[in-house]
């Protein structure tokens, strides 16, 4: 394939446009997860169930790590946690995160049972504790949680 400078030719080049830096934050969906993904894009949270032992599980998968049945399904989350763990990121240098610290990366348990990481978002790093209730939100389509039931 010619490279574009060159199909418009010597006198017709074309000038590419400003870069776009990469973004690091928003996921790349796949058949598997993108109800997941068009989930959160409406404002719910999506975990998975599996019909063999009962257990929620997150991050999505096709079958269940307990007790790896392949009968498990979608389920809508409802949307509460509590705060497992956190850190306070003060440097990273990937696109857009860099303009976002300091920021409070962390693991939730949510009220379903499974763990999860994610952001906490709207809350002063001075007032986080363990085991706070947080409620899920939605930051471009990807789940983050604040404070509050």
């Amino acid at each position: 394939m010619t490279p574009p400078e060159r199909a418009a030719g010597p006198d017709r080049a074309v000038t590419p446009g400003p870069a776009v830096p990469p973004r690091f934050d928003l996921p790349e969906p796949d058949a598997f997860t993108r109800p997941y993904w068009d989930a959160a894009g409406e404002g719910r949270l999506l975990i998975r169930r599996c019909a063999g032992c009962g257990r929620a599980h997150h991050y999505p998968r096709e079958f269940c790590p307990y007790c790896w049945s392949e009968d498990v399904a979608w389920e809508r989350a409802s949307g509460r946690a509590t705060l497992y763990t956190w850190s306070v990121v003060h440097r990273n240098d990937l696109p857009p995160f860099g303009d976002r610290v300091p920021y409070v990366a962390a693991v939730v348990d949510l009220a379903e049972g499974p763990r999860m990481m994610t952001e906490v978002v709207e809350c002063a790093h001075g007032d986080l504790r363990i085991g706070m209730g947080l409620t899920v939100t939605f930051r471009e389509a990807v789940p983050v949680f604040r404070p509050g039931r």
